[in-house]
């Protein structure tokens, strides 16, 4: 999985931010999390200050992880789209583009359908970045690769030879 792990720069973040903020104004979500499929909060919008972000982003990883596995024993590929409802509240999660999650929490002031219709649009517009961001990455990733390999053989080396 870390092999195919995307890396975000401080463009795709902005980038990216623009998307999430059109979106909580647009849907009147609480906040919105953009996590990666490992666990790691790629960024957040919204209301966040009481929330500990770094450990919902894991746990909702493990959630939807665990989610997949149920899909597949039901013979689905998997459920795209997980829903959890409190007393105050909600929260939304959308798989985008095979490589990250949607976590959109929102309370009374708006619905679940606001959420889902801008939801589906925002998965959009973050589905064209990610992809361009992995376009990126596969670019230049045989000659990094290669080149680190090359730079790491030879860090070795001299570091034995002078012992």
């Amino acid at each position: 999985m870390k092999d195919n792990r995307l890396v975000f720069y401080e463009d795709d973040i902005q980038e990216i931010d623009k998307v999430l903020e059109k979106f909580i104004a647009a849907s009147q979500a609480s906040c919105v999390l953009l996590v990666d499929l490992e666990g790691h909060l790629v960024t957040k919008k919204g209301f966040t200050d009481k929330l500990d972000t770094t450990s919902i982003s894991a746990l909702i990883a493990g959630s939807f992880a665990s989610t997949r596995a149920v899909a597949q024993k039901l013979g689905e590929a998997e459920f795209s789209v997980l829903f959890h409802q409190g007393v105050n509240e909600n929260i939304h999660i959308s798989l985008v583009a095979d490589r990250a999650l949607i976590v959109i929490i929102f309370d009374d002031r708006t619905t679940i359908g606001m959420v889902r219709m801008y939801a589906e649009q925002v998965s959009e517009g973050l589905k064209s970045i990610l992809e361009s961001i992995s376009e990126r990455k596969n670019e230049g990733r045989e000659t990094l690769s290669s080149d680190y390999a090359n730079e790491a053989e030879s860090q070795i080396d001299n570091f034995f030879e002078e012992g």
